[in-house]
């Protein structure tokens, strides 16, 4: 799953899935980061300028939920999308953010590879601090639901959860930096 609903309330309001990265929408540097990770079906939460992301990024083969509370933060938009897992036969969700065009598809593939039951509960790790992506086993999702407020997502189940989770090492892989501020914006090429 791709969380990419956020406005860029940072970035002077801009939408962080359009932002160009290597010629092309953010966006589709995390989509193909799962897809070549080995998951699937991919589904992406979008919100802010959601029609334009939609008309300028290629979503093929994604299933696509549209967050209208998307200003409320990440939390409602994690929610939403393990809610569109949860009507199908996912046994786990694979979270991925938009805005971390650093982590390919390689650290996605060795999260997810640590998947082992319906109960997992697996995170990269960068130097042995937790990160994303982040796997949760199907078991989880209504509790981690009942926590996901605001900008937290998934944080406060995370550290109520820390001695369950598997950490994944990832960081001769992959490099966890979000893009959050105009000076982040030198990162993207």
């Amino acid at each position: 799953m791709l969380l990419a609903a956020g406005g860029g309330r940072r970035l002077g309001g801009r939408p962080k899935a359009l932002l160009e990265h290597r010629g092309r929408p953010l966006i589709e540097h995390a989509v193909r980061s799962l897809r070549d990770g080995g998951c699937g079906p991919l589904h992406v939460v979008l919100g802010a300028a959601a029609d334009e992301v939609r008309s300028r990024a290629d979503l093929a083969g994604c299933v696509v939920t549209v967050n209208p509370h998307w200003e409320g933060g990440m939390g409602s938009s994690l929610c939403l999308g393990l809610a569109a897992l949860g009507a199908t036969d996912a046994d786990a969700a694979l979270v991925l953010l938009v805005d971390q065009p650093g982590i390919g598809a390689e650290a996605v593939a060795r999260v997810r590879s640590a998947y082992r039951s319906r109960a997992s509960l697996v995170a990269a790790s960068y130097g042995g601090e937790r990160g994303h992506p982040v796997l949760f086993g199907a078991a989880r999702w209504a509790d981690i639901t009942v926590g996901a407020r605001g900008d937290q997502g998934a944080r406060a189940y995370l550290r109520e959860h820390r001695d369950a989770i598997t950490l994944v090492e990832c960081s001769d892989v992959a490099e966890a930096y979000d893009i959050d501020t105009a000076q982040d914006l030198r990162r993207l090429e």
